[in-house]
C-alpha cells in the first residue's frame, strides 16, 4: 500500500483580488492534477464563492476563520494574530504533511500571515507579485510595509517585469521574472464570458477602498466633494467595499451619496460582472492596484485616487496618478465625460505569466525530477 500523497502546493489566500489573480494558477495546477491545497483566511467573505465559481476552480478550500468579513482596524489587529496562531498549531489540518511550498500572493495582511507561518513550519515561500514598490511607507499604509515584511521572509519572488526584479536583488532570494502581472491570464478568463469590445455607457464607475482614502475623514469628505463635482458631468455608478459602506455610514457621508441622484450606489460584484461594468464605462475612479492593471489594458481613463502607487503599468498612457488634485481632477472628469471612444482589452500580446509560475512551482516543490508543464 502507497503512503498517502501529501500536497506539497500550500496556497494562502484572504481577499477578493488574491483569488482573481491566482485564480489562472490554479486552474493550470487542477489541469496538470498537481495536489494542492488552498487555505482561505476568511479576510474577504462577500462574493467569494461567486468567484470561485465564476473561475471554473475545482479545489475546495479550508477556511481559517467562518466569522464575519474583515472590515475595520480593530477587527484586523484581532484577527491577524488569532488565524496565524491557529494555522500553526493546527498545522496538520491546514498544511498536510507540512512539506513543500507556501504560496503568498500581492500585499495584504493575509500574505502576511501566510508567509510568518510558512517560516515557522519550515517551508519555502513563494511570493507572487514580488518586487512592487511605491517607495513611500504611509502611500500606500500598511501595504507597503506589508510587502517589505514579505520581501524578507520569501525564498522565491515572482516578479512581474525587470523593475520590479530590481527591486528584489539585495533580499537573497531566487528571483523569476513573470514578464507581467497574473491579472493578464484572470481576464482573459472571464473575456472569453463576452464580447471583447462594448459600447460605452453613459456613466463613470467608482471604486475606492484603501486604508488611507477610507479611514481618514478629512481625506475622505475630500474624495466625496470631488465625485460630487464629477456627477455634475456624468452619471457614476460606485461600487462599494463593505470597509467602505461601512465607513461612509459611520461618518454620515453614505446618505448625502444615496440622496445624489447622479450617483448610484451599488454593492460589490462578481468579477466578471464588474468587469462587463468597467469595460461599458466611459471612465474610472479608483484607489486599486488591481483595477490599475486591469485598466491598463484598455484605452479607458482612469484617474488614480492616491499620492503614489508601487504599480507602473498605465501611467502617462491611459492612467492618471491623481495626487488628489483638485484642479487635475477636473480637467480629467471635463474630457473623460465626453469621450466618443469604444473600449477593448489589449492582452493580444502579452504573454502568460502563469506558466512560468506554475512550470516553477511544480519543479521547486517536486521532491524529484519533474516535468515541465505543457
Amino acid at each position: 500500500m502507497q503512503p498517502m500523497q501529501h500536497p506539497r502546493l500550500h496556497c494562502i489566500l484572504g481577499t477578493r483580488a488574491q483569488i482573481i489573480k491566482m485564480a489562472p494558477v490554479i486552474r493550470i495546477l487542477e489541469k496538470s492534477n498537481t495536489p494542492l491545497n488552498i487555505v482561505m483566511t476568511g479576510q474577504h467573505k462577500n462574493t467569494v464563492d461567486t468567484l470561485f465559481s465564476d473561475f471554473g476552480i475545482r479545489s475546495k478550500p479550508t477556511y481559517v476563520y467562518d466569522g464575519q468579513e474583515i472590515s475595520g482596524i480593530a477587527k484586523m489587529l484581532i484577527w491577524m494574530p488569532r488565524i496565524v496562531w491557529r494555522m500553526v498549531y493546527d498545522a496538520e489540518m491546514f498544511f498536510p504533511g507540512k512539506q513543500g511550498i507556501v504560496l503568498v500572493h500581492g500585499d495584504t495582511v493575509s500574505t502576511l500571515a501566510g508567509a510568518l507561518v510558512g517560516k515557522v513550519l519550515g517551508m519555502k515561500v513563494a511570493h507572487i507579485e514580488s518586487g512592487l514598490r511605491s517607495f513611500n511607507i504611509l502611500h500606500p499604509f500598511p501595504e507597503e510595509l506589508t510587502r517589505l515584511a514579505v520581501f524578507r521572509l520569501s525564498d522565491i519572488a515572482f516578479c512581474p517585469g525587470a523593475w520590479a526584479m530590481d527591486n528584489m536583488q539585495n533580499y537573497g532570494c531566487k528571483r523569476v521574472d513573470t514578464g507581467t502581472n497574473t491579472i493578464v491570464d484572470a481576464v482573459r478568463l472571464v473575456m472569453e464570458q463576452f464580447r471583447t469590445a462594448t459600447d460605452h455607457g453613459s456613466y463613470g464607475v467608482v471604486s475606492i477602498h484603501r486604508f488611507e482614502n477610507i479611514f481618514r475623514k478629512k481625506r475622505l469628505l475630500q474624495i466625496i466633494e470631488m465625485l460630487e463635482y464629477a456627477a455634475e458631468k456624468s452619471r457614476l455608478i460606485f461600487v462599494l467595499h463593505p470597509a467602505t459602506e461601512k465607513r461612509l455610514k459611520h461618518t454620515g457621508l453614505y446618505e448625502r451619496l444615496h440622496g445624489n441622484p447622479s450617483i448610484e450606489l451599488h454593492p460589490r460584484m462578481g468579477y466578471a460582472e464588474f468587469i462587463q461594468l468597467i469595460m461599458a464605462a466611459r471612465f474610472v475612479v479608483t484607489d486599486g492596484g488591481s483595477n490599475q492593471e486591469e485598466l491598463s489594458l484598455t484605452d479607458i481613463p482612469v484617474y488614480l485616487m492616491r499620492k503614489a502607487t508601487e504599480r507602473q503599468e498605465g501611467l502617462g498612457k491611459n492612467i492618471v496618478l491623481g495626487n488628489y488634485d483638485l484642479a487635475a481632477f477636473r480637467i480629467f472628469i471635463q474630457q473623460a465625460s465626453r469621450r466618443p471612444s469604444t473600449s477593448s482589452m489589449h492582452i493580444e500580446n502579452e504573454g502568460s505569466p502563469v506558466r512560468v509560475i506554475c512550470d516553477t512551482l511544480t519543479m521547486e516543490a517536486s521532491p524529484g525530477p519533474t516535468p515541465v508543464l505543457r
